[in-house]
């Protein structure tokens, strides 16, 4: 039973990201296809073309949900645990280092947020159709 079990381990271990991935696929090949059917949908309740081509316009624009002050916040904090789980865990110099490197990565990322917000393009999109009515 041992030697069975340590064969699969390897097997399982390099199969497990490829199972996440197929996972992650499906999600999303559903979720397209409800959007689309939703547009679908809605699209026949409406009768003026202007309003459908709002729509079309509204769903085509990618949300920008990446802001990188939230998320360099996130990645200084997930160094800081790295580093205190170094120091006061496992006491190995790598995982020391490992920390200290992501929080410099969340330094530059917060640092990047400050320089290049991406509210500007937010901004003009609601003056633009402000000024369309």
């Amino acid at each position: 039973m041992e030697t069975l079990l340590e064969s699969l381990t390897p097997i399982f271990a390099i199969l497990s990201p490829v199972f996440i991935l197929l996972v992650i696929f499906v999600y999303n090949t559903r979720r397209e296809k409800n959007r689309f059917n939703t547009i679908i949908e809605v699209s026949k309740n409406i009768k003026d073309v202007d309003q459908i081509k709002d729509l079309l316009e509204g769903l085509a624009r990618k949300k920008s949900s990446i802001d990188l002050r939230r998320s360099g916040l996130v990645t200084i904090f997930a160094g800081v645990g790295l580093t205190g789980l170094d120091y006061f865990g496992l006491d190995t110099k790598v995982i020391f280092g490992v920390g200290l490197l992501v929080m410099f990565i969340g330094i530059g990322q917060m640092l990047a947020g400050y320089v290049y917000p991406n509210q500007p393009d937010e901004i003009n999109r609601a003056v633009e159709d402000y000024e369309k009515e």
